[in-house]
């Protein structure tokens, strides 16, 4: 028995391994736990029902429930965003007065401490309400030393005011920039406390706006789909709501409108535009017994579809669990910070221990040795590291949104620079997608212009994407026109019979088809006028200008590109040839796609650029979906990666950003934990004065936000 389980209550990756732990304790269960989207995939025995499944993850210290589909979606990062500025409204002023000698006016510490207390405690109570979580269960994460270092801080900070003599009106913080042991009740750190609060919110809002947007593919896929449906019943049409179809009902679909649902033509002819789900280029044509899809158009004639299949058994629900499948799969990165928690959080800890018996043993007195022991805590959690991540992905996202390129998040960075492969759709990313006259070939004795001038005329009043290709070269008058389905078309031009289609039709009216001239490959336009044929046109997708350039250049930064498609071989094989792809897998389909993600994955990380609906679930599948923004909103969903530019090559922009955005949050951390390492023997010791203390943090804060400042100056392509 399959069951999926929203989840509450997770802060990061680590409760996701947790929680998926505890499920796969339980006999004859398999759990996954997906962070970025808050779910758990259950396989559990048909004896265990999903409230079994819900007490265990509450006794893993989290909350559970069954998906609602018709409840609001929880905005995460809405509900933190409050919080977060009111950290940051209330935080600035004690920052500046605990820092500042010359803002220290008398009394300057109480009122530090009224804002301090609601920042930690009411801004920063997520924190601690997940340290406890963790603890229960004997865990450490960074929530665990975000809550003991603030906790301590403002612990420490209220004894030394009310024991001590830092609550003295007029006290001041004198710095000194020696190193010496200090009788620790003068000073107060509300400043580190409100500052780590502040800009870890800052960290998570931005973090919850990511995860949220994950969720979208599935949604966006199901808007695709028709929302009502002409219901045949007794020779009369019913307008239905597409929920109402069973498996059997008969369909009117006219031209224009998207099939309802998945079936076979039982009555008409016509050009069926299936491509936002299967990729190919050019509409299909389907007569009785032919099958289609839920949710292609239908271009031309009227017709009378059986449903196959319906509701969660089609072919777009399919691929909406593909794309759940692949993002449940694929589990979110854990930020770099967290990775070293559990290491760094326990040694912490040890380390505030062995100073405060050291110092004990070694006579210091009680006073000194406890605030040794409460200094290593402090300073083992500084602004820096809270502002490493958030501020370098804050820069580099906006630098690539002037650029035209949206990124999602951390993570997705993270996956950029280990990519190796890079799988490129055909059809509205290589190609635009629009049919283009490729090759005119006039009969001998007939002009380039009078076949474009008839052909155009003829099409003038077709609705197939051949038409839009030859608009513009129309000048004749059209009458007395008439559509072929899966053939073509007939009209008087100027009052003369003109036949345009394919060589089937040209042979159906007696007609020798002449030798073609050059093989070029596109759909094929015969046009026949007064027993004669005029030559043929060739139609075909248009490759993008900059094609070629763009492989060649991420060829340049290391990465092997491969082209997908749901064309035909040869077709395929062209567009490649044209970029300069050696690796084609022609024919596939949304799942063969994601078939072939898998197969590039066992031998590395894989990039996906695609814009169809056709690929959002391989986009979803690939360790790095780049979907182009003039696409469709399920593959923008899926993506990790969007690029909003018109022009293929703000795909190497992305990957190049992203590298260079991840290089600047590796650096940052390095400096936030160097700053860590190099700062807690001195806490250690005794020697943590308020100067060092207070400068440190500022100067690291401060290089932190100038180091990612400089992505700035990043130059796209």
């Amino acid at each position: 028995m399959l069951t999926q389980l929203d989840i509450q209550g997770m802060t990061c990756a680590s409760c996701a391994a947790r929680i998926e732990k505890k499920l796969n304790k339980v006999d004859g269960v398999q759990a996954s736990v997906n962070y970025a989207t808050e779910r758990a995939t259950v396989e559990a025995p048909e004896s265990m029902t999903p409230e079994a499944l819900i007490a265990v993850v509450e006794q893993a210290g989290y909350g559970a429930t069954l998906p609602q589909p018709d409840a609001p979606e929880r905005d995460e990062a809405a509900e933190l965003r409050p919080r977060m500025l009111l950290a940051f409204a209330l935080g600035a002023p004690v920052v500046a007065v605990s820092m500042v000698p010359a803002l220290q006016f008398p009394g300057w510490q109480w009122v530090a401490l009224v804002l301090s207390s609601i920042v930690v405690f009411w801004c920063g109570r997520g924190f601690h309400k997940a340290m406890w979580t963790n603890l229960r269960h004997g865990a450490t994460t960074m929530d665990t030393l975000v809550s003991l270092g603030t906790l301590t801080a403002m612990g420490w900070s209220v004894y030394a005011m009310f024991f001590g003599h830092a609550g003295r009106i007029g006290m001041t913080h004198h710095f000194e920039l020696t190193l010496s042991q200090q009788d620790a009740l003068g000073f107060v750190y509300f400043e580190a406390a409100v500052a780590i609060i502040a800009f870890l919110l800052l960290g998570r809002t931005i973090e919850a706006r990511a995860k949220r947007e994950s969720g979208r593919a599935m949604r966006a896929l199901l808007e695709v789909g028709a929302k009502r449906a002409r219901r045949l019943v007794g020779g009369q049409e019913q307008d239905v709501d597409v929920r109402l179809l069973k498996e059997g009902d008969l369909i009117v679909v006219r031209p224009g409108e998207k099939v309802a649902a998945d079936g076979e033509v039982v009555e008409g002819r016509s050009a069926v535009d299936q491509s936002i789900l299967t990729g190919e280029s050019l509409p299909v044509e389907v007569e009785p017994g032919s099958s289609v899809v839920g949710g292609a158009v239908n271009t031309t004639g009227r017709l009378v579809v059986r449903a196959t299949a319906v509701g969660a058994d089609s072919q777009l629900a399919q691929m909406a669990r593909l794309v759940e499948e692949a993002q449940s799969g694929k589990a979110d990165v854990q930020r770099l910070a967290d990775k070293v928690t559990s290491i760094f959080v326990p040694v912490v800890l040890g380390i505030a221990l062995l100073a405060f018996v050291g110092h004990l043993v070694a006579g210091s007195g009680f006073t000194m040795a406890l605030s040794a022991g409460i200094a290593v805590l402090i300073i083992a959690c500084p602004c820096a590291l809270g502002l490493a991540t958030p501020s370098a992905l804050m820069v580099g996202t906006g630098r690539g949104a002037e650029l035209g390129v949206v990124i999602r998040g951390p993570q997705v960075l993270e996956r950029a620079r280990k990519v190796r492969t890079i799988l490129f759709d055909k059809t509205g990313t290589l190609t635009t997608g629009q049919m283009s006259v490729a090759a005119v070939e006039p009969a001998e004795g007939v002009d380039e212009a009078t076949l474009l001038r008839v052909a155009a005329t003829v099409e003038s009043a077709s609705e197939h994407p051949i038409a839009r290709a030859l608009e513009g070269s129309a000048t004749g008058e059209l009458t007395d026109f008439e559509n072929i389905p899966g053939q073509g078309v007939r009209g008087l031009v100027d009052g003369i019979e003109v036949w345009a289609g394919s060589e089937a039709l040209v042979r159906q009216l007696g007609l020798d088809v002449p030798r073609r001239v050059a093989d070029v490959l596109g759909s094929e336009v015969w046009v026949a006028m007064r027993q004669r044929v005029l030559g043929r046109i060739v139609v075909a997708d248009t490759l993008k200008p900059d094609a070629r350039e763009v492989v060649a250049e991420l060829r340049a930064l290391g990465l092997t590109p491969v082209l997908l498609s749901g064309d035909n071989e040869a077709t395929a094989r062209a567009i490649a040839q044209q970029v300069g792809i050696d690796d084609v897998r022609a024919g596939v389909t949304p799942q063969g796609k994601v078939d072939v993600v898998k197969e590039f994955q066992r031998g590395g990380q894989v990039a996906m650029v695609g814009d169809g609906v056709n690929d959002a679930a391989a986009l979803a599948q690939a360790d790095l979906g780049i979907a182009m923004g003039s696409g469709t909103d399920a593959a923008i969903a899926a993506g990790d990666i969007t690029l909003m530019r018109h022009d293929l090559r703000a795909a190497v922009d992305a990957v190049r950003l992203s590298r260079a955005t991840l290089r600047k949050i590796k650096s940052n951390l390095v400096w936030a934990f160097g700053y860590n390492t190099a700062a807690i023997p001195l806490a250690a010791l005794g020697f943590l004065t308020p100067m060092i203390a207070g400068a440190a943090m500022a100067f690291s804060s401060v290089f932190v936000v100038l180091n990612s400042l400089l992505l700035k100056f990043f130059r796209k392509s």
